[in-house]
């Protein structure tokens, strides 16, 4: 049995979310926004998920200065001293070893969860037992552990996990040593990977002590970790927010998979049964939303109008407006009070348009 006071939950909400855009802008990121239309932010929803699994006063949110007022908003309850603030977005391995430090002047024995602020769970009493049980397992075992998900499709958006025991690791759902962690690999290894059957996705949700995530990180990424020399007398103090702007300012930019998961010889992964979408862009929404119409297409407006139209993902706020689309299929329909959006609904596609690719005037309306 886990001892809860030792446990801890970190919710990553730093994203600028620039792939759901035009709805999620860099003042509003998709993590402060209802987009499935539950009633609650993607944010909000983390957070009760995580009540069940370790106590209120230990769930910690990380994002950048400029969205306090908004994790706020979403979570009134959140103590102050749980809200720590990243003076730059640096991707997770700065932001994870920034908690890391956090945790570990707090309570040397921390385990922590480290997750995204934007997943979908399906069944969520099945995720509190599959969390559970990893926390119980790195309390006894100086592991990694990632979450792994049973790969439906090629997608080239997650990190891809080879566990050790291959096919048989799902089907038995205990924990087993990692073979390889290939972080995002292009669509034909994604499907090489998927064809062998021995792989998972990593979802992106990670349980580990602190003392054994700070070692791995110090041992794989000292460029990131050497800058938070000084941790112990600064953090928890009023001298906090010079001393981590001191650290991002030179802050490598670079995520934890390619940091230290690539690296370490502690990875393990927990394969977990659970329905699990990661809600990263338009494609993987529209894949998760349910009630399509028989032609395939998702629609979030009120008045719509469709000829010789399929797949579509039509979304517009403005429920007074009547949405006439003829002739298209596979596509994103996004009509904003600023913004109208209309681009393949194809992940590679659309990161490239709103990178820059034909559309010079987008930064204008982030």
């Amino acid at each position: 049995m886990m001892n809860r006071d030792n446990c801890y939950c970190v919710i990553m909400a730093g994203g600028s979310g620039t792939r759901f855009w035009p709805v999620s802008r860099a003042a509003k990121p998709k993590q402060f926004l209802d987009i499935t239309g539950t009633g609650k932010t993607f944010l909000r929803q983390t957070y009760e998920r995580f009540l069940n699994i370790v106590p209120q006063e230990n769930i910690l949110v990380v994002t950048a200065e400029r969205y306090r007022d908004l994790v706020k908003e979403s979570i009134p309850e959140l103590e102050d001293r749980n809200l720590l603030m990243e003076p730059y977005s640096r991707n997770t391995a700065p932001c994870i070893a920034y908690a890391t430090y956090t945790l570990l002047k707090r309570n040397p024995q921390a385990q922590m969860v480290v997750t995204p602020s934007d997943h979908m769970i399906d069944d969520e009493d099945l995720f509190v037992e599959t969390v559970t049980k990893a926390f119980e397992h790195v309390e006894n075992n100086d592991v990694l552990m990632t979450l792994g998900i049973a790969p439906t499709r090629p997608d080239t958006n997650y990190g891809y996990v080879q566990a050790c025991g291959g096919r048989d690791a799902f089907i038995n759902g205990e924990p087993t040593p990692v073979k390889t962690f290939t972080e995002k690999p292009d669509r034909a290894l994604a499907q090489v990977f998927i064809d062998t059957g021995e792989f998972f996705w990593n979802a992106g949700i990670f349980i580990w002590k602190a003392s054994v995530i700070r070692k791995e990180m110090e041992k794989h990424l000292p460029e990131v970790t050497g800058l938070f020399t000084g941790w112990e007398r600064a953090l928890d103090t009023p001298i906090e927010g010079e001393f981590i702007a001191g650290a991002f300012t030179d802050c490598l930019n670079i995520s934890i998979d390619y940091g230290v998961m690539e690296k370490t010889d502690r990875a393990w992964i927990y394969p977990a049964k659970f329905g699990w979408t990661d809600i990263g862009t338009w494609e993987s929404l529209y894949n998760y939303m349910p009630g399509k119409d028989p032609m395939g297409n998702s629609l979030d407006a009120e008045k719509v109008m469709l000829e010789e139209a399929g797949n579509l993902m039509v979304v517009s706020p403005e429920k007074k407006k009547l949405v006439a689309i003829c002739g298209l299929d596979n596509y994103i329909v996004v009509d904003t009070d600023d913004v109208l959006l209309i681009c393949p609904k194809d992940d590679k596609k659309f990161k490239d348009f709103i990178s820059g690719i034909g559309m010079p005037e987008y930064e204008k309306y982030r």
